[in-house]
């Protein structure tokens, strides 16, 4: 079958644009689609960018049909669960609102694929800290609930239509591409390595640990932490399992082992040889104690191999990009 062009939502942001630079990398026609609100030109490796807003519809069916796209990657989303909790209806406006608008267009064109950005926060609090495929759906916060109200309009809209879609549920992303040519450069960043990079090379004052207090080993909130281009090749081997025929799927992205927040701030600073100052603060609304993947499913599906799983080589890419950053900033 002959490969359309790929639509990259979001493909201006932190994982956007490495799935962008390995879909150029691997020879595809991309055009990404981003208001560049929390993304940037500069992130944008490969292919075409187009500056415009996923609800836009007119631009999609403009999009689609001129650049025979056939394939959906859809990035474009705000991801910071405690704003969620601050401004639910924003993150349902753009996240909620803006997908169905999107999903509705790719009916009217006929898209064959879709490659969804979903997320951990999709299922809360589970049992034990770690989450299947089958556990519960229960969100905790905005954030999680208007992901999983997209992955039901997703799996409803492909049950009536000849759509197939890979939904691919997050769990923490981390690190930046080994070269250092683009990483996360999103003022306000909420992500553990991110925050502490930007400590690490005078950006922040401190860093600080929200909790400390949870029933986990050493009190403080336990992740899956899975690095930025694995999280990235998987959404490649989500293409070819579409394109080879591949029924409509959900599956987690993560490692299937956790690190607690004390032990990320002590690789950082391994990795930067010197200490942190690190500030204790109380929980932040939506955050569960305990995530951890269950993650068999996507490497037997998809066939995917992780080859970054090592929290000092997340680290270190995290650490290499601010300073780069902090010497070209964006």
């Amino acid at each position: 079958m002959s490969k359309g062009a790929i639509l990259v939502t979001g493909g201006a942001g932190y994982i956007g644009s490495h799935v962008v630079k390995q879909l150029g990398a691997a020879g595809e026609q991309v055009v990404v689609l981003d208001n560049l609100s929390r993304g940037f030109r500069q992130a944008v490796t490969s292919g075409e960018l187009v500056v415009g807003e996923v609800g836009d519809q007119a631009l999609l069916r403009r999009i689609i049909s001129e650049r025979g796209i056939d394939t959906v990657m859809h990035f474009a989303a705000y991801t910071i669960v405690p704003e969620s909790v601050a401004e639910p209806l924003k993150y349902y406006g753009n996240n909620t609102c803006s997908t169905r608008a999107l999903l509705e267009v790719c009916a009217q064109q006929q898209i064959r694929h879709f490659v969804f950005s979903s997320t951990a926060a999709v299922y809360g609090i589970p049992a034990g800290g770690i989450a299947s495929e089958e556990s519960a759906t229960v969100p905790i916060n905005p954030y999680g609930t208007s992901k999983l109200m997209s992955e039901w309009m997703l799996r409803d809209l492909a049950h009536a239509s000849d759509l197939r879609y890979v939904a691919l549920r997050y769990f923490n992303v981390a690190g930046s591409d080994p070269e250092a040519r683009i990483g996360q450069a999103t003022k306000g960043a909420t992500l553990l390595t991110k925050v502490a990079a930007e400590h690490v090379v005078g950006k922040r004052p401190h860093v600080s640990v929200f909790g400390s207090d949870y029933a986990t080993p050493d009190g403080t909130g336990v992740r899956d932490y899975i690095h930025v281009e694995d999280l990235a090749s998987a959404h490649l081997k989500a293409l070819d399992y579409l394109r080879d025929a591949g029924r409509s799927v959900t599956l987690n992205c993560g490692y299937g082992h956790g690190y607690s927040v004390r032990e990320v701030l002590r690789m950082v600073e391994k990795v930067a040889a010197r200490p942190l100052v690190v500030r204790e603060e109380p929980r932040r609304a939506g955050d569960p104690p305990s995530l951890v993947a269950k993650a068999e499913r996507v490497r037997r599906e998809l066939g995917w191999k992780p080859r970054y799983d090592d929290l000092e080589v997340i680290v270190k890419s995290a650490l290499n990009w601010e300073r780069k950053l902090q010497q070209h900033p964006w």
